[in-house]
């Protein structure tokens, strides 16, 4: 397994700084994001280190070129919008720049592009079903025609009240993974997984990785802390607002060992990637750098 970084937490250090910080300090793979430049109001989107609008073979090759020089390579292309919102004009733009996204990593020849499946917050599970599958065989078979594989991220996306009560990400627990892998049975659909949405969750990480092996195409490494007097006072139907709170590698309750011990076990053999959102961490640069250099020093003696 490879070491890497999700860069949405430095949104102001061009590629090649990016590149080259990353390369010096220990890091082997990048997974980069690409938001559209208009940019998006939620913390850590609208980030774009590649604009895959403007993207053109030559251009394309640039970044080859530059990955090559620092011995780096791409994990994924990283955006994660809501490609099930309500609003259909919405969902029509981010789904026409995921497709974008995807034939980027194609002329990239990057494999992955990471993303959310979406959900409309105020719908139930079994209607944002309905809507899943209408919106997404379609994106799947653009992902397979341009031979890219999409790995969806497990968060609920319930941080503000803007997301309550359902979250803007359905993907959340291993019987909704189930059921959309019924529905879009193509391997090249699995998830990003991240075991700090679990742990608020109260979902086994370790069991997930076991039972699902097959379908992790690739890994996040962020870590949570649960707020025990938080949860004392707002309880568990206030699912995880004010509670959770999200922490570099090894700040947290994952236990890291553990988790990555079944990644070795069911022979997941690719990248674990920080993605940083530690607010103690994230008033400058050179802090979510510090962030970024503690995960490395805490994942690193497990990857080999």
């Amino acid at each position: 397994m490879k070491l890497g970084l999700m860069s949405a937490a430095l949104p102001n250090l061009p590629l090649p700084e990016l590149a080259a910080w990353a390369a010096g300090n220990g890091f082997e793979m990048l997974e980069l994001a690409c938001w559209p430049l208009s940019g998006a109001a939620r913390r850590y989107a609208g980030v774009t280190h590649i604009d895959v609008a403007e993207l053109t073979p030559p251009k394309a090759q640039d970044i080859r070129d530059l990955m090559e020089r620092h011995h780096l390579q791409i994990s994924a292309l990283a955006y994660y919008p809501n490609p099930l919102h309500p609003d259909p004009d919405h969902r029509a733009l981010v789904i026409d720049h995921l497709k974008r996204v995807i034939a980027a990593a194609e002329m990239l020849q990057v494999p992955i592009v990471g993303t959310f499946v979406g959900r409309d917050a105020h719908k139930t599970v079994e209607e944002n079903f309905g809507a899943f599958e209408q919106i997404w065989p379609p994106i799947m078979q653009f992902a397979s025609e341009h031979g890219v594989k999409i790995a969806i991220e497990n968060c609920p996306m319930i941080f503000s009240n803007d997301e309550w009560p359902g979250g803007h990400n359905l993907a959340i627990s291993p019987a909704i993974w189930r059921r959309m892998w019924e529905i879009i049975p193509d391997p090249g659909f699995g998830l990003n997984l991240d075991p700090s949405h679990l742990v608020w969750q109260m979902i086994d990480y370790v069991r997930v990785v076991y039972d699902f092996g097959p379908r992790i195409l690739h890994v996040h490494a962020k870590d949570m802390r649960i707020d025990r007097e938080q949860l004392y006072q707002r309880g568990v139907l206030s699912l995880g607002m004010g509670w959770q709170i999200p922490r570099l590698p090894g700040l947290g309750e994952v236990r890291w060992d553990q988790f990555i011990s079944a990644l070795y076990a069911v022979v997941y053999d690719y990248v674990v990637s920080i993605e940083h959102e530690d607010r103690a961490f994230e008033q400058t640069e050179d802090l979510v750098k510090r962030g970024f250099l503690i995960s490395r020093d805490v994942l690193k003696p497990y990857l080999h």
